[in-house]
C-alpha cells in the first residue's frame, strides 16, 4: 500500500478510539460540530482510500477528518499502528485520540444504556470491560492524547476537545446574518437582536433605495443617541458572551439581527458588528439574507 507523498486534499486525521462506553461516538459529534468530517467505525487499513475520496470535499480539506476505529469485530489492532505510521511518514497530520474511563463509570453507563458489551453478550459486562481493557493497551500506550472521562460531564468535554484538537478559524467564529422578519426568522440562529425600534431609513426619500452597507444610511442611523447606546451594550454584552461560547464548544456562534425589511437598520448593525469583532481577532462571516428583496411600501 502506497500513498503520495504530497499531501494536496485532506491534510489532517484525527483518530478516535478507546474503551466502549468512554465517549467516542460523543466526542466524534463533538467535532463534527466543530467542522471536520466524520467517519464512525472504519477500518484502519481503508483509512489511506477513504483520505484519497476525501481530496474534494471542502470540510475535509479545510478542518480535517475525524474517524472512530475501535474493538468491535476484535480488528482494531490488525492494522492500526502500520496504517498510522504510514500515514504520518507520508507528510499527514494524524493523531490518535485514546478514551478511557473507570470499570465503575463505564459498568454504570453500560447499564443506563442497556446496552451489551460489543465483546459478546455471552460474558457479563466487567468481564468484556476488563478482556477490551487488556486488548487495548497496547493501543493506549501509542495514542498522543489519552482522556479519562469517567468524572466528565458533556460540557467539559467539549472544551478538552476544543483546546487540544480544535485550532482553526472555524472554531473561533461567528456568523453575523441580517433578516427582515416580514420574511421570517432565520431558524438557525442562537441570538436575536430586534433592531426595528432604532430609527427606519425607509422613510428617508433619498435613503429609501439603499442599503445598510451604504455610508449615508449608516451616517443617518448612527447620528441618534439611541443607536450609539445600544451599540455599546451590544459591544459589551457580546465581548463577554462570544468567548463563552466558543470556549464550550459552540462554533460557529450564529447571531441575527432583523429589522422590518432586512435592508437598512440590521444591515448596517451586521456591519458594526463586524467591524467590533474583527477588531478582537474573532473571524466573522456576514450574511445579508434579504438585502436584495424588491422593496415595497410599509
Amino acid at each position: 500500500m502506497t500513498i503520495a507523498a504530497n499531501v494536496t486534499g485532506v491534510h489532517r486525521c484525527l483518530i478516535i478510539t478507546g474503551m466502549s462506553g468512554a465517549g467516542k461516538s460523543t466526542a466524534l459529534n463533538i467535532l463534527e460540530d466543530q467542522g471536520l468530517f466524520a467517519v464512525d467505525n472504519i477500518p484502519p487499513a481503508l483509512l489511506p482510500q477513504l483520505l484519497g475520496l476525501l481530496v474534494n470535499h471542502r470540510a475535509a480539506v479545510q478542518e480535517g477528518l475525524a474517524t472512530v476505529v475501535d474493538i468491535r469485530g476484535e480488528r482494531l489492532l490488525n492494522d492500526l499502528f502500520s496504517v498510522v505510521d504510514m500515514l504520518k511518514e507520508s507528510h499527514y497530520q494524524v493523531q490518535v485520540l485514546f478514551l478511557d474511563a473507570s470499570d465503575e463509570s463505564l459498568i454504570r453507563r453500560f447499564e443506563t444504556t442497556r446496552r451489551r458489551h460489543p465483546l459478546g453478550d455471552h460474558i457479563p459486562v466487567l468481564e468484556g470491560i476488563q478482556r477490551e481493557r487488556e486488548l487495548l493497551s497496547p493501543v493506549r500506550a501509542y495514542a498522543d492524547v489519552v482522556i479519562d472521562t469517567s468524572n466528565m460531564t458533556l460540557k467539559e468535554l467539549k472544551e478538552r476537545l476544543t483546546t487540544e484538537f480544535i485550532r482553526t478559524i472555524a472554531a473561533f467564529s461567528v456568523v453575523l446574518s441580517s433578516f427582515g422578519f416580514k420574511y421570517g426568522i432565520p431558524q438557525d440562529s442562537d441570538f436575536l437582536l430586534d433592531v426595528r425600534f432604532l430609527p427606519n431609513p425607509h422613510y428617508i426619500p433619498h435613503l429609501r433605495q439603499l442599503t445598510g452597507r451604504n455610508e449615508e444610511v449608516q451616517q443617518y442611523i448612527a447620528s441618534f443617541d439611541d443607536t450609539k447606546k445600544f451599540l455599546e451594550h451590544c459591544y459589551s454584552f457580546f465581548d463577554f458572551l462570544i468567548p463563552v461560547y466558543l470556549t464550550s464548544g459552540k462554533s460557529p456562534f450564529h447571531i441575527a439581527v432583523g429589522c422590518t425589511g432586512g435592508q437598512h437598520r440590521s444591515v448596517a448593525v451586521v456591519e458594526w458588528l463586524s467591524a467590533h469583532f474583527k477588531g478582537r481577532n474573532v473571524s466573522c462571516t456576514i450574511r445579508h439574507r434579504d438585502i436584495e428583496r424588491d422593496q415595497v411600501l410599509l
